[in-house]
């Protein structure tokens, strides 16, 4: 019915891609539901930050709990979901291999029954990586979706096994399934967790004279790094897409951390080798030293193209996290930075009984 506003269910919505999804859907008039954790101190200075907090409706579950999901489904009764939550930090699944399987392989399978006996017809879209190419390469030194998997960790298996389910199940069951391989994509809203983030964090500190020293493990890891609040427009271009595909996100440009390290430094005017040091305890134990991502199905398919360039990108962070600092500095209020302040929902939406 015309004027009838398309309903979506972003999990993971309080996360950097679901932050910028939600404000996306918005702006083309969704009503956008998402589901968050129940935990002491929910994490919502994306959403602040972004000014679209009283726009979204919450719901309360979790991707290791599949009465909570199935409720949530119901309740919000979607045309779209998104399903970006997930044990993210590649780092952190080797500590944790099992929540990372429970959370991004087992959760999907959870949505996906649940869908699947509830409505069939609802579109899913599943945040894959490029981390499950491990050090698989094309002739030309790129990853593509027909490039050979060969994951190196347990956050990579993990997305493996979703990116496995979604096919049965598209493949079973006539279901819309689709998985954007995102590559490395970053932004001001990137957690501290992240090197990236980590990084810009960092050398606006010791702009500010707030530090003095930036400590990191790999430098010589090369990453294709794009703009996230652009990758999320992909994301929906996908679910909108006549066929379920699958679609590689990136940028077709490779980078060293130490070349963001460099353009982080140049950013403020100082010279990087005067503060990094290196500290072997932050390396992992399987690393992938290399991805480069071909987005040329998603050229010539939707249409999209990336746009910040990698050096525009690196700045922005800088920027954003000096501006942070420097508010901090004045006493300002941080209601949106994730060190200090990260906020409280306001609103719960849950199913009623009539």
């Amino acid at each position: 019915m015309e004027g009838v506003k398309k309903k979506a269910l972003i999990t993971g919505i309080t996360g950097q891609d679901g932050a910028y999804l939600a404000k996306f859907l918005l702006e083309k008039g969704y009503e956008v539901f998402g589901i968050v954790r129940r935990v002491s101190t929910p994490n919502f200075w994306r959403l602040q930050y972004l000014e679209i907090m009283d726009d979204i409706k919450f719901i309360s579950a979790d991707m290791s709990d599949m009465s909570s999901l199935a409720e949530a489904i119901h309740a919000s009764n979607p045309d779209e979901i998104y399903n970006l939550a997930a044990q993210s930090f590649v780092g952190s699944s080797f500590d944790q291999p099992i929540q990372a399987a429970d959370v991004n392989g087992l959760g999907l399978l959870r949505i996906l029954e649940i869908v699947r006996n509830f409505n069939k017809n609802i579109r899913v879209y599943q945040a894959s990586t490029s981390e499950l190419y491990g050090s698989s390469v094309n002739e030309d030194g790129s990853q593509s979706e027909e490039t050979p998997l060969k994951p190196n960790s347990p956050y990579a298996v993990s997305k493996l096994l979703a990116l496995e389910i979604s096919r049965v199940y598209r493949e079973s069951y006539g279901m819309f399934i689709c998985n954007g391989m995102l590559f490395n994509h970053e932004s001001p809203l990137r957690g501290l967790e992240f090197v990236t983030r980590k990084i810009t964090n960092e050398v606006a500190k010791i702009k500010l004279g707030l530090s003095n020293q930036l400590i990191l493990g790999n430098l010589d890891a090369q990453r294709d790094w794009g703009y996230a609040k652009e990758y999320v427009e992909l994301m929906w271009r996908i679910l909108q897409y006549d066929k379920p595909e699958d679609f590689v996100i990136a940028t077709n440009e490779t980078h060293s951390v130490q070349e963001f390290v460099e353009e982080s430094f140049k950013a403020v005017g100082l010279d990087w080798k005067m503060y990094v040091r290196i500290n072997e305890q932050y390396k992992r134990p399987y690393e992938v030293q290399y991805l480069k991502g071909d987005y040329n199905k998603a050229k010539k398919l939707l249409g999209w193209e990336p746009k910040t360039k990698f050096n525009e990108l690196v700045k922005l962070m800088v920027d954003a996290d000096l501006k942070r600092w420097e508010a901090h500095l004045k006493g300002e209020s941080l209601a949106w930075d994730a060190l200090n302040h990260p906020g409280h929902v306001s609103y719960l939406y849950r199913k009623r009984d009539e």
